[in-house]
């Protein structure tokens, strides 16, 4: 029974995740809007819920040729998504951080991510209902 739950809410899981992870990646950039030369980036959603529901992290593997190396801590699997944003304008000081799109995709992924959630709480309540036998 549980495993039916989990199957039906990981979906929802993984894509509130990279909603998530997208939010703190478009912060970053208006964080660093005046930061000289950085580069906005932001996360093809689409392209990271695919390879996360795949289990398919970064392609980039690192090497060990000697029994003494350490392990290399795992990855978030998202970042392998997360990609330079294409420059809208150029600023002298080389950042290509465009608040007004910033602003545009954060208010975008924030109702995204709303939507996500009440689309979980209609699911957790029509299996409360289910459960309980009205």
């Amino acid at each position: 029974m549980s495993s039916r739950l989990d199957d039906a809410m990981r979906f929802h899981q993984t894509a509130l995740n990279t909603r998530a992870y997208r939010q703190q990646v478009i912060a970053s950039n208006i964080a660093n809007a005046d930061t000289p030369n950085y580069k906005a980036r932001d996360v093809d959603f689409r392209e990271a819920l695919k390879g996360a529901q795949t289990g398919r992290g970064s392609d980039l593997a690192l090497k060990t040729t000697s029994s003494r190396h350490l392990a290399a801590a795992a990855a978030n699997p998202l970042e392998a998504n997360l990609k330079y944003r294409n420059e809208e304008q150029g600023a002298v000081d080389g950042n290509t951080v465009n608040m007004d799109v910033e602003r545009s995709a954060f208010a975008e992924n924030a109702i995204q991510y709303q939507a996500s959630v009440t689309f979980i709480n209609g699911l957790i309540s029509g299996m409360q209902r289910a459960i309980q036998g009205q």
